[in-house]
């Protein structure tokens, strides 16, 4: 069974979904919510009832977008009103450190469960190809059993207590991470802070843990989405640290032993390496005093986060793998801004516009494909594509279409109600995702670990609503150029000039 990673996946593709990386669909399906729907439609309605006044945005030196002027008008919720919002969001977040750990602790009052992510930092910086794959075992080894609570009795605790203690794994961090409640929290977080200290690391367990994780990674290449995901890491990441996945291979992970995990163990729990971020009903002061008995005695260490480098592609590509199947399947990246620059913002916006003509265009306009789409991801170096499936007749065609709207996106300049649509939209199914507290631990972490910081994730709003029309034609044409294609499927149906060939407009 294979371990979801940290940002939730829907689907194994990660192009031909919703969501991959935090970017947003219109056309997702929201689920039934009760009460709490109608206090999130209510805070978005009064959120974004003002009718604004956005004046276009001066370029600063450097390219750098200035900060928007803008104004509420007579009658209508303030700006005021907004950043309001914004503080009292911010002020249910207590930060503090406990012996070089940082430490993240949102307070939820009423709230009947609590969650915990422990996140380990850097990601697949931490590894290489030989040992790739080290980080998810180490971390799956351990929920396996502790030197307090070997197998048998950790799983008659969990489950006696309905609690949960997990794992996930991507390219720039990692976590393990707690599910409880409220009642039996006390027992959770003993279990859990044992798990992260000490695991046993046993022969049979490990070896337990290890096939499977293996049989999960040999059977890639079986569906044909997972393995186009495959082979467009190996074309977009070529000579960047993402190549090394932090799943690893079936070989890299099959070739580890016990003791490679217990010295891997011993070299990241460090504080210096680690971000713990709860969210609950939870006092922090009692919290800070717990988890200074628990994790104040580690190491420091001297870890430092180095800035990632970027991805860049200098022009088109298509590289065609051979399957005899009726489908050809195909995705073509761009690179994206990472979260911490100003070009996130509009580049949500400009990918769900793009998503939504896409959809309109190749499905219901053409019916060339029943699931077109175009994405954005959440990576510290970031990508975002489009993506189709489509028969030998109609997959050149398809290319061509979405092609096309990347070009009429960059020409064509886009209404202020079109991105207050857009953005209304984003909000909505934002706030909906959020709705758990495990949800609000991943994204808190996210924001700190590689978005700039935990207050980001307050102040998307704030964000989102600056973005202009002219914001969103400048991104179009700085990063939806020079598209890196893979296709799975019949080589012989692949026009590759329609795929090196995009429209004018950049």
């Amino acid at each position: 069974m294979k371990k979801q990673n940290i940002e939730v996946r829907n689907r194994k593709s990660e192009g031909a979904k919703k969501n991959p990386s935090g970017s947003f669909d219109s056309r997702e399906s929201l689920q039934s919510c009760g009460r709490s729907l109608l206090m999130v439609i209510a805070l978005v309605a009064v959120i974004l009832s003002a009718s604004v006044s956005i004046q276009p945005k001066a370029q600063q030196a450097g390219g750098a977008p200035s900060q928007p002027a803008v104004q509420a008008a007579p009658g209508t919720t303030s700006l005021e009103t907004l950043q309001s919002v914004v503080a009292k969001q911010a002020a249910l977040v207590t930060e503090f450190e406990v012996n070089g750990l940082k430490v993240l602790v949102k307070r939820r009052e009423g709230s009947l469960t609590v969650a915990a992510g422990l996140f380990l930092r850097g990601g697949v910086r931490n590894i290489n190809a030989d040992n790739a794959g080290i980080e998810a075992l180490m971390l799956a080894s351990a929920t396996e059993a502790t030197t307090s609570f070997p197998r048998e009795r950790m799983r008659s605790e969990l489950s006696r207590m309905g609690t949960v203690v997990s794992y996930g794994v991507n390219y720039d961090y990692s976590a393990l991470t707690l599910t409880a409640t409220r009642p039996n929290f006390d027992r959770s977080w003993e279990i859990f802070t044992d798990v992260a200290l000490h695991p046993s690391f046993t022969k049979e367990d490990v070896t337990l843990t290890q096939s499977r994780l293996v049989a999960s990674l040999r059977d890639d290449t079986d569906d044909p989405d997972t393995y186009l995901q495959r082979l467009q890491e190996h074309v977009a990441y070529a000579g960047h640290p993402y190549v090394n996945r932090a799943e690893g291979t079936a070989e890299s992970v099959g070739r580890l032993a016990p003791n490679d995990l217990q010295q891997y163990h011993l070299k990241m729990i460090e504080t210096s390496r680690l971000l713990l971020v709860i969210v609950g009903d939870l006092d922090p002061a009692q919290l800070k005093a717990r988890i200074t008995a628990s994790f104040g005695k580690l190491p420091r260490g001297n870890y430092k986060s180095e800035p990632l480098p970027q991805l860049s592609f200098d022009k088109s590509t298509v590289e065609v793998t051979a399957r005899a199947i009726p489908t050809n399947y195909i995705q073509g990246l761009f690179t994206a801004p990472p979260l911490t620059s100003p070009d996130i913002y509009p580049m949500r916006v400009a990918s769900s516009i793009l998503r939504d003509r896409i959809f309109e265009e190749v499905r219901v306009r053409r019916n060339l494909s029943y699931a077109p789409d175009a994405f954005l991801r959440s990576q510290a170096a970031n990508i975002g594509g489009i993506y189709v499936s489509a028969d030998n007749e109609k997959a050149n065609q398809a290319v061509r279409v979405m092609l096309d709207e990347i070009a009429r996106l960059q020409r064509e300049s886009i209404d202020d109600d079109d991105i207050k649509s857009i953005v209304a939209q984003f909000l909505t199914s934002y706030y909906m995702s959020q709705e758990t507290n495990a949800a609000q631990v991943g994204e808190l972490a996210q924001s700190e670990l590689i978005g700039g910081g935990w207050r980001n994730s307050v102040e998307l709003i704030d964000h989102l609503r600056s973005v202009t029309p002219a914001d969103v034609q400048r991104v179009a044409r700085k990063y939806m150029r020079n598209l890196r294609f893979v296709v799975l499927g019949d080589p012989k149906a692949v026009d590759t000039s329609v795929f090196t060939n995009q429209a004018a407009g950049q």
